[in-house]
């Protein structure tokens, strides 16, 4: 939603586009810490009550953005927004494997991907109406209306699914010895790392895009929105072939074809932007195929890394999450950094996550022994 208000952050306050890529890289790095905290409060106070406590963090930061007077303030804001948002992702993936299982954990993410693509598809759409018609602060206040549908959601609809706790979970020694024994997986930690590159990439998208496709391509807020939305059907097609394919081929294979299929996507994207082709199909074509990979990648990826554990899922998913933000903040600063008015770092960084990707799988998921992971450390 906040992609299409970039620019108009740039010329409200005044500030360089690095500045106000500020926003996104404060978000995604609070995101990112915010999952250590939130995998562990909710093994050990349960998905609902941690869910709850996040929400109304997220609503009053929300506040704060639509109103805040300076770029400093906004960034500040975000940064508390993500805090709070955060619970929505760590509690989510938890909840999907406390109901679900290992085994239909992948195929329940990618019904989750297909319903959350549709919002993907809409919400630029509506972010670039409301952009060009009333200024960035507005989406913020379409976030604020949509967190607090959520929030009443939340507290109408979810039941408690984390029975086993252990009140020990959030002892900082507890909390180290569960994350020690994920992190000595080294099968888990390479459906991590494909995740993270992945989402490096998308990241590196979200930061680069709006400033490749509407300042260097001339292309209106609107036309963004659009453009936008027409890569996220790339996503929901891969995340449907995934709920239909994943009982018949397994998640490791939608996961080597997802890696396989991203990284010739992500080489396609270098090539053309380092032969000096700078046109939208150049540019949206070949992300429009990362994405259908992504659909095959990421519930693979999070049924592989989270799956295997039954009592500590949520520090699994925290972990999981904690990961991937980190890769997706770095990539977004490099690419606000280096942005030189070209698609070339945009595209540079694109091709690295999916050969990232791609070798995490060929050299740790693919040549990993399958052990069976412990789920009670």
């Amino acid at each position: 939603m906040t992609l299409a208000s970039l620019p108009g952050m740039v010329r409200y306050f005044g500030i360089s586009v690095s500045q106000a890529q500020l926003t996104l890289s404060a978000f995604v790095l609070a995101f990112a810490l915010s999952q250590l905290v939130y995998g562990p409060l909710s093994d050990r106070y349960g998905r609902r009550t941690t869910m709850l406590a996040g929400n109304l963090v997220y609503l009053f930061a929300t506040v704060a953005c639509a109103v805040a007077p300076s770029i400093e303030v906004l960034i500040a804001a975000r940064f508390f927004q993500a805090i709070g948002g955060c619970a929505w992702a760590v509690v989510g993936r938890a909840v999907v494997r406390d109901i679900h299982g290992a085994e239909g954990t992948a195929r329940m993410m990618g019904i989750i991907g297909v319903s959350q693509s549709l919002l993907i598809v809409v919400g630029p759409i509506i972010a670039g109406q409301l952009e060009q018609s009333f200024g960035w602060r507005a989406n913020f206040g379409f976030l604020l209306a949509f967190g607090a549908v959520l929030t009443l959601a939340a507290a109408l609809l979810l039941d408690e699914s984390h029975p086993d706790r252990n009140p020990r979970d959030t002892d900082i020694g507890q909390m180290l010895k569960n994350y020690a024994t994920l992190a000595a997986n080294r099968r888990i930690w390479g459906y991590i790392l494909c995740n993270a590159f992945v989402f490096a990439c998308i990241l590196a998208f979200h930061s680069g895009a709006s400033f490749v496709l509407m300042e260097l391509l001339g292309v209106s807020a609107l036309e963004f929105g659009l453009l936008f939305s027409l890569t996220i059907l790339g996503y929901m097609g891969g995340s449907f072939v995934t709920v239909r394919w994943v009982a018949r081929f397994g998640a490791d294979r939608l996961l080597a074809w997802g890696t396989a299929l991203g990284m010739a996507a992500g080489t396609a994207m270098v090539a053309l932007a380092f032969a000096g082709v700078h046109s939208v199909a150049a540019i949206i074509a070949p992300y429009f195929v990362f994405l259908v990979s992504v659909g095959f990648t990421q519930p693979a990826a999070i049924a592989g890394a989270i799956g295997p554990y039954t009592r500590i899922a949520g520090t699994a998913s925290a972990l999981f999450g904690f990961v991937q933000l980190s890769f997706g903040s770095l990539a977004g600063y490099v690419v606000g950094r280096l942005y030189d008015g070209t698609p070339m770092p945009m595209a540079a960084a694109i091709g690295i996550g999916t050969w990232g990707a791609f070798l995490s799988f060929q050299l740790l998921v693919r040549r990993a022994p399958i052990t069976r992971a412990s789920s009670r450390p």
